[in-house]
């Protein structure tokens, strides 16, 4: 059964190209209660979200009604099915986004796919289901949607005469190589436009899969318009699979990293992100793990909780770390100004304070020690060359 109560309003029309207002859209309070326990009204049962991130699957912040599920005696709950993952599409006619960001070194992305297999409980992208009228949990998990048609979109936007090239980042949102990208190869189509324009790109994964687009990784590495990124959370394979269920083991990400290294195309390994009390005494580890595969490069991410992430991961530390969870969120504060998250520009990866400063300088420390970011592989747009029009093709404008 379920039961409706009332929820926030949905705020106006909003999409990507409009500006966000200053603060972003129904800002949480800077701090949760930590003695407030977890509405186990919300909560859904372990058996169906097994293999899932997300311990619940609250309405969207936008939604007019909050929909918990409840037993009235009927046994009900009993015969509900697992949480399948369901796919729609997205009839997106722009697949290029922009971003004027000035702590991020890109200015453009795709994303081929909304919402993460994946499932990784700390992932900042998951408020961004709310805007298609779902949920952060496991509909995040679950519902996703899919892009078809975005090589030639990106055709037809590389082809624009006023296109000017610079890189392309993939997977600043959701991974490019989750499970969906095996079967549906939107990933690689994009990839083979962008190799056939000569146009630079950046990934970032947690995926071993990326491993099957070696041969346009290694063909686009050597005109220097090609490189990945690994993101390496924990080397604890139980605490991988905890952190992030669905996503590649430990072991195959430096296996990729290794083989990636080996043809020629430039890595970098990404400790992130890192939480407190969590995965923060592997930093050194992974850093060396990464250097003995042939890795060059390295950076972190300090944990950010956004929006419902905030509440997601308080709910899945009390449910996998129930004596720690307060000790977190006490570290978490203490590099956060007293809140959970600081949104503000040059401080949301790496936090400030002086919990935040020794991350930062045992990062440094590590990567001077293994020789890693001596040199950072900068891409070129030169080879960038779209193809020539048709002289007979008539042009409206």
């Amino acid at each position: 059964m379920a039961s409706s109560s009332p929820a926030l309003k949905r705020p106006p029309a909003h999409s990507p190209s409009m500006p966000m207002p200053a603060g972003g859209f129904n800002q949480r309070a800077a701090a949760i209660d930590l003695d407030r326990p977890v509405d186990a009204a919300a909560v859904i049962d372990a058996a169906r979200r097994r293999g899932r991130g997300a311990i619940s699957n609250a309405s969207g912040r936008y939604e007019p009604a909050a929909r918990i599920a409840f037993d009235d005696g009927w046994q009900a709950l009993e015969e509900l099915p697992p949480f399948r993952t369901s796919v729609a599409i997205d009839a997106t006619r722009k697949i290029i986004t922009r971003n004027d960001s000035p702590d991020i070194s890109f200015d453009r992305s795709i994303n081929p796919y909304r919402g993460c297999e994946h499932g990784c409980i700390y992932c900042y992208a998951r408020p961004t289901h709310a805007f298609l009228g779902l949920s952060p949990g496991l509909d995040f998990e679950t519902k996703l949607t899919i892009k078809p048609e975005a090589a030639k979109l990106l055709e037809r936007e590389l082809s624009d005469p006023k296109y000017s090239p610079r890189t392309i980042a993939m997977g600043t949102n959701t991974d490019p190589y989750q499970p969906l990208e095996k079967q549906h190869q939107i990933t690689r189509r994009i990839l083979e436009v962008l190799e056939r324009f000569g146009h630079p790109v950046g990934i970032v994964t947690k995926s071993a899969l990326v491993l099957r687009d070696l041969d346009i990784l290694s063909r686009m590495a050597r005109r220097n318009i090609a490189k990945v990124a690994l993101s390496v959370t924990s080397l604890d394979p139980k605490l991988a699979r905890t952190m992030e269920p669905r996503a590649s083991t430990p072991a195959r990400r430096l296996d990729a990293l290794r083989q990636l290294s080996a043809a020629g195309v430039p890595t970098t390994v990404m400790v992130a992100p890192i939480v407190p009390a969590i995965n923060d005494a592997e930093i050194e580890r992974i850093l060396d793990s990464a250097a003995a595969v042939g890795v060059q490069e390295a950076g972190y991410v300090l944990l950010r909780l956004p929006l419902e992430v905030r509440d997601l991961f308080r709910e899945w530390l009390i449910a996998n770390f129930p004596n720690r969870y307060r000790h977190v969120f006490k570290l978490v504060r203490e590099m956060r100004g007293g809140k959970d998250y600081d949104s503000e520009f040059g401080k949301r990866m790496t936090g400030s304070g002086p919990i935040a400063w020794m991350i930062g300088r045992r990062f440094e420390a590590s990567c001077d020690k293994l020789k890693l970011n001596r040199a950072r592989t900068r891409l070129t747009a030169a080879h960038f060359s779209p193809p020539k029009r048709d002289a007979t093709q008539l042009r409206l404008f």
